[in-house]
């Protein structure tokens, strides 16, 4: 009866589980990576033979693993895709153990992580652990088809260093290749709407990969020289760690957690030195200021979950049409600036004027009857511009666009007002308008932005 009981109980458990609530075909994905890392543990087990110097170096290994975790503990998890140096200790299980061992390292790591880290749905650590353990076992036989292929490589690492590192660097592509690909397919599986590109493959996670696995392949290849390097490695992979981790909490301290654009005070401080240089080389320069209209009505109408969807589309949308040198922040709320370096009032207008048009050109689907209901969001925008040769401040340069905002807004919304300080003319242009307008009289208003600046 207690048997029964307790059965019935570990059913109700499992039934409850997180991983089924997710879509039919991302839970099924997820469940086939981790049937398919623990199948190969468990035929891996069958045949491997157990050496004395394997477990040694396995343990040590291992060990360097467990101490990056408690270091892990002590600066925080990463959230998200985590970005970390757990390879460097790894991917030598994956090239110089048997394959029994490959699985079981990224397995006893993340168990020790969530114990003593931080503890997330364990679907989700099974699913890393197996993803990470089925690309070091495509490394591995890579590894093994490759090194027997060169005549006395095996035996000799040191006297075959090219053959070696070549080897390395190509099992390395391989392992991340696998799991990249089988993290990403999750990602999309949760979130059909996300970004691929932005997550993995721009600059700074590809570098910060690069390198984590350069280290992987030098300590793997130091290692199978000599266990005693791995003495030596450990402070300077701690110290990547730190590296790792400074970065960023740096980035992160500058960026606004929702949008990903920076946040109001880091915006403010680049973009008040920026009109200070401009000032002084005597070049243009501009500041947009842009609300979303009746953006209350949609978290209102469609809830927040949607309200915050649209945020980041139209973060997404000016990241993508401004230039790499220009600079887009949030300011809370439905609220963004942008700095332009370099533009004139009528590019400045014009630029304006493009995003304007892509905000209105975007397309949401809100929860609710026949699949979701489509809705679309506009902007208004007002815009300040700052000739080369003019002597203003920047709170001078902010006070004229958030004025040009109000009219913008006073004018009957998702329309695009300019100001520039150096003729004193303004213009405004929405769907099907356009006129002119004299700039030194435009009305002082305590909008949202400036109540955020002064606060």
């Amino acid at each position: 009866m207690d048997v029964a009981r307790w059965m019935r109980a570990r059913l109700t458990a499992t039934r409850s589980w997180q991983v089924w609530t997710l879509p039919p075909r991302l839970t099924c994905f997820i469940v086939a990576v981790i049937a398919a890392d623990l199948a190969i543990l468990a035929v891996a087990l069958c045949f491997m033979p157990v050496r004395a110097h394997d477990l040694e170096l396995f343990a040590a290994l291992l060990a360097c693993s467990a101490a990056t975790v408690e270091l892990t503990r002590r600066l925080g998890e990463n959230a998200g895709v985590i970005k970390d140096v757990y390879a460097v200790w790894e991917f030598p299980v994956a090239i110089l153990l048997p394959i029994a061992y490959i699985p079981l390292a990224p397995i006893l790591r993340l168990a020790l992580t969530q114990l003593r880290v931080r503890r997330v749905p364990p679907h989700r650590r099974a699913f890393s652990a197996a993803s990470i353990g089925i690309g070091h076992v495509a490394a591995a036989l890579v590894f093994r088809s490759l090194i027997h292929a060169t005549h006395g490589a095996a035996a000799d690492p040191a006297g075959h260093a090219l053959a070696w590192m070549l080897i390395l660097a190509a099992c390395a592509a391989v392992q991340w290749g696998v799991n990249i690909a089988l993290v990403l397919t999750a990602i999309k599986g949760a979130d059909p709407s996300v970004r691929l590109g932005e997550i993995q493959f721009a600059r700074e996670p590809m570098y910060n990969d690069v390198t984590e696995l350069c280290v992987a392949v030098l300590v793997t290849f130091c290692v199978a020289n000599s266990t005693l390097a791995l003495v030596f490695a450990f402070p300077f992979v701690t110290l990547l760690q730190r590296s790792s981790r400074h970065a960023q909490l740096l980035t992160e301290s500058r960026a606004d957690s929702k949008t990903g654009l920076l946040n109001a005070a880091t915006w403010e401080r680049e973009a008040t030195a920026e009109v200070v240089r401009a000032v002084r080389a005597k070049t243009a320069v501009a500041v947009a200021l842009l609300d979303l209209d009746r953006f209350k009505s949609v978290n209102d109408t469609y809830g927040h979950l949607t309200g915050d969807q649209v945020l980041k589309e139209v973060a997404r949308t000016l990241d993508t049409t401004l230039r790499e040198y220009d600079l887009a922040g949030r300011f809370g709320g439905e609220e963004f600036a942008l700095l332009l370096p370099h533009t004139r009032a009528t590019d400045a207008f014009r630029i304006a004027e493009r995003l304007r048009a892509s905000v209105a050109a975007l397309r949401f689907i809100a929860p609710g009857a026949a699949g979701g209901e489509r809705l679309s969001v506009t902007v208004s925008i007002g815009v300040a511009a700052l000739d080369g040769g003019a002597r203003r401040e920047f709170s001078d340069l902010l006070a004229a666009a958030d004025a040009a905002l109000y009219r913008a807004k006073a004018g009957g919304r998702d329309q695009v007002q300019m100001i520039s300080t150096t003729r004193g003319v303004s213009a405004i242009s929405g769907p099907g308008a356009g006129r002119t307008v004299n700039g030194a009289a435009a009305p002082e208003t305590p909008s949202a932005f400036r109540r955020a600046m002064n606060s």
